[in-house]
């Protein structure tokens, strides 16, 4: 990742290997229709309310950040998303789940308790919440609570190309998360609550150690 000159370049894009196998196809293929945008390099305690200038000025530093080169990994940018949010909202929403991680341990072996994990949004509420699992082949998700309730997030999620076809997405209020099959190796992924009336989002890791080789020396 690199910083871009911004009193030259206006906009900086690069395409996925789905992206450039659209274009390739032709201009009626490569059809945008969703799009985020993201704060990552701005710095709010930057905005100096007491800058001798005026009010005209109180953002300059952050006007004349540099720009983050564009790269195709959403677990290093656009992390944080702007949101439309009721004209007075005061505070910002935050989601909070039931469980800060999940470790599926190898001596339990496959035969181990489903994880529940529950989403609470706070400030500002959520009626419900788009789950995203990243890799079905680490874990299993199944609905617990408030199946298909409301419609699914609001402020898109992009999944980079290797999470993409193992992934797997519910709209609810709380899921199970299990430890599914066994795997070759230790292997972790993430999973990513998203409220779908705010865009808050979370992320938590679920990471499975129940490997292949661990069950026969059971």
């Amino acid at each position: 990742m690199g910083f871009l000159n911004n009193t030259t370049v206006t906009v900086d894009a690069i395409l996925t290997k789905k992206g450039r196998e659209l274009l390739a196809q032709g201009t009626e293929a490569f059809n945008i229709t969703k799009f985020a945008l993201s704060d990552d390099e701005v710095d709010y305690n930057l905005f100096d309310v007491t800058h001798p200038n005026g009010s005209d000025s109180f953002g300059k530093v952050i006007e004349n950040m540099p720009l983050l080169e564009a790269i195709p990994d959403e677990n290093h940018v656009m992390r944080y998303k702007l949101m439309t949010l009721p004209k007075n909202t005061i505070k910002m929403p935050i989601v909070s789940v039931s469980i800060d991680s999940i470790t599926f341990n190898a001596s339990e072996g496959v035969n181990q308790p489903a994880r529940l994990v529950t989403a609470t949004t706070a400030n500002v509420t959520d009626s419900s919440y788009t789950f995203i699992l990243h890799d079905q082949s680490v874990a299993s998700m199944t609905v617990s609570e408030g199946a298909g309730s409301g419609v699914g997030a609001t402020t898109p999620f992009f999944l980079g190309e290797d999470d993409a076809p193992n992934s797997k997405t519910v709209v609810a209020t709380s899921v199970n998360i299990n430890v599914g099959a066994p795997v070759n190796n230790v292997k972790a992924t993430q999973l990513t609550i998203i409220g779908n009336d705010t865009g808050a989002t979370k992320s938590i890791t679920i990471t499975n150690n129940v490997t292949i080789a661990s069950l026969r020396s059971r």
